[in-house]
């Protein structure tokens, strides 16, 4: 069985400047803090980062954008973090942020239509709103709906509050948000875990995201707050 336990900047190491990373996590509760840290030091630039949110300053992917590596922000919400709008407002075009902002829910389907190999999805979310701009609207049964796409990445930064060898994952509680979804829309998945341990040692039916999609297992994620 291939070994996929490295080191963190071992594990980022494939990521360049303008790639597309997925960051699993809400609010920064289930980001791997270890992997976007060697993420800072790699300082690669002009990422597009698909994530929930912005997190917070100091925090998840608020370390990205301080670090000034973040081009584009794909999320469904930023106002945690007071950064977000300074970049989006700023006048200068090398520090300037593109942030587009997607209906969480939204959010959450395309990203899993793009693991599962969708070609997309009707909604009615956003039907009348800015969020229709530029968007087919399709009508079915009397009711308008928005044909949405799928999102996929180069790469995704996942948590784990168990990982084995192999890289079957077990995430606690909330930490679970968003990051087995993006497992599977990724084409190269990096877990950050809390704990490793041997394929065996946990429960098939526990297990919330298989092996197969995982390519690198880096330990020492720290537990804290809660997983």
């Amino acid at each position: 069985m291939k070994n996929k336990i490295v080191t963190a900047d071992e594990a980022v190491a494939r990521i360049g400047d303008g790639a597309t990373v997925m960051v699993g996590g809400f609010m920064a509760c289930g980001t791997p803090e270890i992997l976007i840290d060697a993420l800072v030091r790699k300082n690669v630039k002009n990422l597009t980062i698909i994530c929930n949110d912005a997190g917070v300053p100091g925090r998840g992917v608020g370390k990205l954008l301080s670090n000034g590596q973040i081009k584009t922000l794909i999320a469904s919400h930023v106002g945690l973090n007071p950064e977000v709008a300074e970049r989006m407002n700023t006048d200068d075009p090398g520090d300037k942020l593109h942030c587009k902002l997607i209906p969480q829910g939204t959010l959450a389907e395309r990203i899993r239509a793009g693991g599962s190999g969708l070609g997309g999805f009707l909604t009615p979310t956003g039907v009348g709103t800015i969020v229709a701009e530029g968007k087919e609207v399709i009508r079915r049964d009397g009711r308008d709906y928005l044909v949405e796409f799928p999102l996929k990445a180069d790469f995704a930064l996942i948590r784990g509050t168990r990982t084995d060898t192999f890289g079957n994952t077990v995430y606690n509680g909330t930490t679970r948000t968003f990051n087995p979804m993006m497992a599977t829309a990724a084409e190269y998945v990096i877990v950050g875990a809390c704990e490793i341990v041997e394929v065996g040692d946990i429960h098939p039916n526990d297990v919330a995201t298989s092996g197969i999609f995982v390519d690198a297992i880096v330990g020492g994620e720290k537990p804290w707050p809660i997983g």
